[in-house]
């Protein structure tokens, strides 16, 4: 599988998202500098967390208009494997790829810690090596993470089942006390109607290892690698 992640001026979790992928699972990966114009042979881009132009607008609106991300939307419009990870799933919203926005958390502060999220869909290309209803330990750093969409919006993700991770406690519930950001419906990733880009708040790439003090994030990897061979 070859996998490309995207470099903006800001982003500080693409050398994670790199080491995961090279280094972790043994897949052929490289860096795609933002101002490319076309991608290289790729079968998953990683959009990666950080502050892609410093946040400057709001989180993600400046980076949508990079050179490399018309690319990345042909891409995904033609079938190809998306991830946007905390910042790049603000980018993905901002593009067009996934519908809302992710707004200043409910706290109006910078939350950094770990969470529980509940797979509420395994049937994609991101989930399927997972249990349905699986609990995953994931961490979350960000201060833009409120997901938000139109009433109308929300409830055709919830008909569509492209609500992929909901926050929870760690028995399962989606209560307010375990939603970090104020979150509608307590999403925490998406998809979209194709189910080929997925957009979330928390950091697989973070916990993908034991001696980073969970490995929960590794299910994202694992059912990827069952897609391309």
């Amino acid at each position: 599988m070859r996998v490309g992640v995207i470099v903006f001026p800001g982003s500080n979790c693409d050398h994670d998202a790199y080491h995961v992928a090279r280094h972790v699972f043994g897949l052929e990966t490289s860096f795609i500098w933002h101002k490319e114009r076309e991608l290289p042979p790729v079968d998953l881009v990683i959009v990666p967390g950080g502050f892609s132009y410093g946040d400057y607008l709001r989180a993600g609106a400046v980076a949508r208009f990079s050179s490399i991300m018309d690319s990345v939307i042909r891409f995904a419009e033609q079938g190809g494997l998306v991830l946007g990870i905390c910042n790049g799933f603000q980018v993905l919203c901002e593009c067009g790829l996934l519908p809302g926005v992710l707004l200043r958390n409910s706290s109006v502060r910078f939350v950094c810690k770990w969470v529980h999220l509940r797979t509420d869909n395994v049937e994609n290309p991101f989930t399927d090596s997972a249990d349905p209803g699986q609990i995953l330990r994931l961490p979350v750093a960000h201060g833009e993470g409120n997901y938000f969409a139109e009433s109308s919006e929300l409830a055709e993700l919830e008909h569509n089942g492209q609500v992929v991770f909901r926050y929870t406690t760690p028995d399962g519930e989606a209560t307010l006390e375990a939603n970090p950001n104020g979150s509608a419906n307590n999403i925490a990733g998406i998809v979209n109607r194709g189910g080929n880009v997925l957009g979330m708040m928390p950091h697989p790439e973070r916990a993908a290892e034991h001696a980073l003090g969970g490995q929960d994030g590794a299910v994202l990897f694992r059912s990827l690698m069952g897609v391309v061979h």
